[in-house]
């Protein structure tokens, strides 16, 4: 009994390091890593330093590009005996046809997850020694693999089932068309779809995502296996039912399947120091604070000594508070990379237009006809001072900014003084003249 045990399971392990080392599949982890890191790598400076977003980007490679590929390359696999026309001979091998199919499939689910690993510590490497407080998602690693297995099985099933030589690359846009188009659903049922966009920068996957978006991918990939290649193809029914259950629990619960980040929720914040005041960031920006800190030092140098001037300035992902002021946006990729200012002149100009942004509604903003185009033009004035700028705007400002920095520094202090305590007033006759 021993001894066939060992010399039905030798075969097959022969068998499969056999397909691995030949034919397609070695190509395939190569291609698949390669297909992730050129785009990714494209677009490095929108999510090196941040773990939510370069995971967010290395999903939606994964999903669209890297997945396709993998079934048009399982596919073209699975045709293999018919474009050599042996498939007849497999009738003669003394192996079931799911043994067969498991053997010959598997390598390239193999290393199709071998060149995501590849990719996945490369990207992960580059964000590493910018990165913040939080940390990766094994969830979504774990959903990211089981999406390319199970698609590899899938393809491999197609490519035998058609004998056109085109069905490999013809498959790969299905699938595009597949996981990319729910996307555009409002519906929960976008959920379904192992290509939705998931906003890890804010947000992270519940403990069970895993199980059950593996359970809903892996389910239908064990049914279409199992109904092609199962001796007892009513077996099938057994995975059918597990996707069932698992689709039935993804599309109620729907945005519910993430939670806020943690790292997101939580505030890091500079050192106090008198006369300069506080900026506090999520805590998986605190890298960006030096870049920050020192883009605000000219502004924050005017308005030292002024009556009512914030004592604290908060990136608007958290939202100030009562008494605090918010920062101007820092995205990466825009005015940020690798967690420093591109322009940090930009940068203060609009963290001052957010200080003396009243946010009227227009109605109340030209209540008063003429007059009120004066406030506007203050506003320009004091926004072009405070952030050291060259020029306003508005080219009417212009002799005011001129008024504002020939007034004397006690005077001016008194003045700024005033004029902030009017920010959320949206009457024009209140806020002083320069």
């Amino acid at each position: 009994m021993t001894t066939t045990i060992t010399s039905t399971k030798a075969p097959a392990r022969a068998a499969l390091r056999t397909e691995l080392r030949r034919g397609i599949a070695p190509w395939t982890g190569p291609a698949v890593a390669l297909t992730l890191l050129v785009p990714l790598w494209s677009k490095a400076p929108q999510w090196q330093g941040s773990w939510g977003e370069t995971q967010s980007q290395l999903h939606a490679a994964t999903a669209l590009l890297g997945a396709p590929l993998v079934a048009a390359a399982a596919c073209w696999q699975g045709g293999r005996e018919h474009r050599r026309r042996t498939a007849e001979l497999l009738l003669s091998v003394p192996r079931s046809r799911l043994a067969q199919v498991t053997t010959a499939a598997t390598p390239i689910a193999l290393w199709a997850a071998a060149g995501y690993l590849l990719a996945l510590g490369v990207v992960f490497a580059a964000t590493a020694p910018y990165a913040g407080a939080g940390g990766p998602s094994l969830s979504i690693v774990a959903t990211d693999l089981g999406l390319l297995l199970s698609i590899g099985f899938v393809g491999f099933v197609v490519g035998r089932l058609v004998r056109w030589r085109l069905i490999a690359p013809v498959l790969a846009a299905a699938f595009y068309v597949l996981l990319g188009a729910p996307g555009y659903v409002e519906s929960n049922a976008r959920f379904l779809s192992p290509g939705e966009e998931y906003m890890l920068e804010r947000s992270v996957p519940v403990w069970w995502f895993a199980p059950v978006l593996l359970a809903w991918t892996g389910g239908i990939a064990a049914t279409v296996l199992l109904a092609y290649a199962a001796r007892r193809r009513l077996l099938a029914v057994v995975p059918l039912a597990l996707a069932v259950v698992a689709g039935a629990v993804i599309v109620p619960t729907g945005a519910d399947l993430f939670r806020e980040n943690p790292a997101v929720a939580r505030r890091v914040c500079t050192a106090p120091a008198a006369g300069t005041p506080q900026i506090c960031v999520k805590a998986s920006d605190a890298p960006v604070l030096p870049s920050v800190s020192k883009a605000l030092e000219g502004m924050f140098s005017r308005l030292e000594g002024v009556p009512g001037a914030p004592a604290v300035y908060v990136d608007t992902g958290i939202g100030p508070k009562d008494g605090e002021a918010a920062l101007g946006a820092a995205t990466r990729g825009w005015n940020l990379t690798r967690n420093r200012l591109t322009d940090p002149r930009a940068y203060a100009s609009n963290t001052a237009l957010t200080l003396v942004d009243r946010d009227c509604p227009d109605g109340l903003r030209t209540s008063e006809g003429k007059r009120a185009k004066r406030p506007d033009l203050t506003d320009d004035a004091v926004r072009t001072w405070l952030a050291g700028d060259e020029s306003p705007w508005d080219p009417e400002a212009r002799p005011l900014v001129a008024r504002l920095t020939a007034m004397p520094d006690a005077g001016r202090k008194a003045w700024l003084g005033r004029y902030l305590a009017t920010l959320k007033s949206c009457t024009p006759s209140e806020v002083p003249a320069l």
